[in-house]
């Protein structure tokens, strides 16, 4: 049902989209122009096959922040919606414990959550806009119309982490400024937490023992994935004469971490993607798959499901029968469920590189960046995307539809679906390594 209603909307988007009054000049746009940028928008991505600035008239840009303002509301509640599914799956007992020890979002009704996705959005996106248009109306001479248009657009397209902009050149003429980069990064970083974190830490934000293992592990997820990819991407484009070679070391350190944030998975650009490193793109890579937190804006497989596999890890290195997590015992069928929903990913990711490496000449390197952006619905490019063909577009639609969907509706299913056996087959062991 959710599938049909984000596909239903990608299509009344596309038939918007194609009017006349949607495109600058003579004509409307074409089918595959038009469906590519509403999944796009829908998906909350920002990959784009024509300049959102120059192509679409204000009509066409309306459609399209209306279109990601409906994407990152219905994948935010749909997420929240499935945790709440889940809580009450669980015997009274276990939901009367969660409950009292989560303080948050657990046992209201799907009417009051739902409103508390809507109002935490507007509020901070409303917040992020009056600080965007405040600084485009004094520091760039907008006219106060223009100025206060720029602010609402990028904040909504930041917040739901869908990296649309309205510049031909994304944010590069902006690479240097605080006061433009900062407030768009940090709604995309509150848009990539996710609903259930942003209330716990509006109640709690002082209480850190009331904290629940979905929250720190969030928390430290996000903070040293953001530090790592900061570092990693300023130390290796220092002195590349394309992107950080011409910069102050303050400027630097601004473009990294917006950079390293964009990757989380919001997809703006200050410098010019295709010019970095190949050793940054693959970094990048890494960055985009993992995404952000569950039940936000973000796309990737989420930090949960990373961190999780690397306590698994840990965990069989030190030879711990269990894994623990931050004082508590991990379920084991999150073992599973993180296991299956990576797997997966990586199949999609590799079978749809592929795909395009048979359409195109385009190098390994670029089209892996492709694909993994779009399943991880980041919507950073390389400029190739409105170079592919139709079929390799169409690949790419596909990969930001599921990536979009897929994870919350497999992990959803994978812990809804509970079959009890009654026997157990012997155990044995293959030899692994």
């Amino acid at each position: 049902m959710v599938a049909g209603g984000f596909a239903g909307t990608i299509l009344i988007g596309t038939a918007l989209l194609m009017l006349p009054i949607a495109k600058a000049g003579a004509g409307g746009a074409t089918f595959l122009e038009a469906i590519f940028t509403a999944t796009s928008a829908v998906c909350v991505t920002g990959l784009t096959v024509v300049d959102t600035a120059t192509y679409w008239t204000p009509f066409g840009q309306v459609v399209i922040l209306l279109l990601i303002q409906v994407g990152g509301f219905g994948i935010m509640t749909f997420a929240s919606v499935v945790g709440l599914t889940i809580a009450r799956k669980m015997s009274l007992r276990s939901r009367i414990n969660a409950a009292s020890e989560i303080k948050s979002v657990g046992l209201e009704d799907v009417k009051g959550l739902v409103r508390g996705v809507v109002v935490m959005s507007l509020a901070i996106e409303f917040a992020v806009a009056l600080i965007l248009s405040l600084r485009f109306l004094t520091g760039y001479g907008e006219p106060v119309g223009r100025a206060i248009w720029l602010g609402v657009f990028h904040s909504v397209s930041s917040f739901n982490n869908a990296g649309f902009a309205l510049f031909s050149d994304n944010l590069i003429s902006f690479a240097t400024d605080p006061f433009v980069c900062l407030p768009i990064a940090f709604a995309v970083i509150l848009g990539g937490i996710g609903f259930p974190v942003i209330v716990q830490l509006r109640k709690h934000l002082r209480s850190p023992l009331l904290w629940n293992m979905n929250t720190r592990i969030v928390l430290a997820a996000t903070i040293t994935l953001l530090v790592a990819g900061t570092v990693y991407l300023t130390a290796v484009e220092w002195s590349n004469p394309a992107t950080l070679g011409p910069l102050v070391w303050q400027d630097k350190i601004l473009v990294g971490f917006f950079q390293s944030v964009q990757a989380r998975t919001a997809g703006f650009n200050s410098v010019d993607t295709g010019a970095m490193d190949s050793a940054s793109l693959l970094g990048l890579d890494v960055l985009m798959l993992i995404g952000g937190g569950p039940a936000g804006t973000a796309g990737g497989i989420k930090v949960t499901t990373f961190a999780v596999l690397f306590f698994i890890l840990l965990a069989e290195v030190r030879g711990e029968v269990s894994v623990n997590v931050f004082g508590k015992r991990l379920s084991r069928a999150v073992h599973r469920q993180a296991i299956a929903i990576v797997l997966l990913a990586v199949g999609v990711v590799v079978i749809s590189t592929a795909a395009l490496m048979l359409l195109t000449d385009i190098s390994l390197d670029r089209l892996l960046f492709e694909s993994i952006s779009a399943f991880g619905t980041v919507g950073l490019s390389t400029g190739i995307t409105a170079g592919l063909p139709a079929a390799g577009q169409v690949i790419l639609m596909l990969l930001m539809f599921i990536g979009r969907l897929g994870p919350v509706a497999l992990a959803s299913a994978l812990a809804l679906r509970q079959r009890r056996s009654t026997y157990e087959l012997p155990k044995e062991r293959p030899i692994i390594g």
